[in-house]
C-alpha cells in the first residue's frame, strides 16, 4: 500500500487546557469562517477572509452550508480544547468545531480549476479513506496496488458513485501528524463536499455546500497563504475573536 498524506497532515494536535493561549498562526493569511446559531445547529454561514496588512478583509461569500445532523462538538485541530468540553467522536454525526488547516482536493474529474500549488487527486476505485478506528491508517488516504477485494477495502472506498462526494476539500480534523497517527475514535474523514437535496439534508459531520460554491471556494484557496477553517457557534466566535485574532 502507498499512503497519500494530505497537505495538512503536519498539523499539531490540540491540547486540552483550562487557560488556553492561542492565536491564528502568523503565516495564515486566508481564513474561512463558518458561523452557526448554536451547538445544535445543522447549518452555517461561510465567508472567506484574506489578510491585507494587519487587517482581515472579506473576499468571498456568504455561502450557505449544511453541517452534521447532531450539530457541533469541539474537534482536534490547531486550537486548544476547553477543559471538560464535549469533543467529537467517530459516528456521532457532529461537525468538528474549532480552527483547522485545510487543503488537498479529491474528485472524480481528471482535473479542476484551482491554484497551481493546491494538490488535486483524481479518485479511482483504488483510493480509500480509512474510517476504521482500529486501523493504523485511521483517517488517512490510501492507494491500493490492486482493485478492492475484501469487504473492509470496499467499505473504505472514496468512490461510492455518490454525487455528493464527487468533489472534496480536506478539513484537518484529527489529522495524523509527525508524532503519530490520528487519535482512535476521535472522528475521521471530514471534508467540504457537495450538499444533498439542494441543502435539505444535513451531513454525518462534514461541511456541505452547493457545487458551484464549493468550486468557487477551491479556486480562491492559495496554499502559500496557509488557509485555515474556523467553525464555531456565534457566541464562541465572539468570545474568541480578539484573543485568537480571528477576522
Amino acid at each position: 500500500m502507498n499512503f497519500l498524506l494530505p497537505l495538512a497532515t503536519a498539523v499539531m494536535l490540540a491540547v486540552t487546557t483550562s487557560a488556553p493561549a492561542f492565536e491564528l498562526p502568523a503565516a495564515s493569511q486566508q481564513c474561512l469562517v463558518g458561523i452557526t446559531d448554536g451547538w445544535d445547529s445543522t447549518s452555517a454561514t461561510l465567508r472567506l477572509y484574506q489578510k491585507s496588512g494587519t487587517s482581515w478583509k472579506p473576499v468571498a461569500g456568504p455561502w450557505k452550508t449544511r453541517l452534521g445532523k447532531m450539530g457541533l462538538a469541539w474537534g482536534i485541530g490547531l486550537h486548544p480544547v476547553p477543559k471538560g468540553a464535549a469533543t467529537k467522536r467517530e459516528g456521532d454525526w457532529k461537525s468538528p468545531a474549532g480552527v483547522f488547516s485545510i487543503g488537498g482536493v479529491w474528485g472524480y474529474q481528471p482535473a479542476i480549476q484551482k491554484h497551481p500549488k493546491l494538490p488535486y487527486v483524481r479518485i479511482t476505485p483504488r483510493h480509500l479513506w480509512v474510517e476504521d478506528p482500529e486501523s493504523p491508517s485511521y483517517n488517512r488516504g490510501i492507494v491500493l496496488d490492486h482493485d478492492p477485494a475484501s469487504a473492509w477495502e470496499k467499505k473504505q472506498q472514496m468512490r461510492q458513485n455518490d454525487p455528493a462526494h464527487a468533489l472534496k476539500l480536506f478539513i484537518a480534523h484529527n489529522a495524523p501528524n509527525r508524532r503519530g497517527g490520528a487519535i482512535p475514535y476521535a472522528g475521521s474523514s471530514i471534508f467540504f463536499h457537495i450538499w444533498r437535496g439542494g441543502g435539505t439534508k444535513p451531513t454525518a459531520g462534514c461541511t456541505a455546500m452547493p457545487e458551484n460554491d464549493l468550486r468557487s471556494l477551491i479556486v480562491r484557496l492559495d496554499p502559500t497563504l496557509r488557509p485555515v477553517y474556523v467553525l464555531l457557534p456565534k457566541a464562541e466566535y465572539d468570545k474568541h475573536r480578539k484573543p485568537w485574532k480571528l477576522p
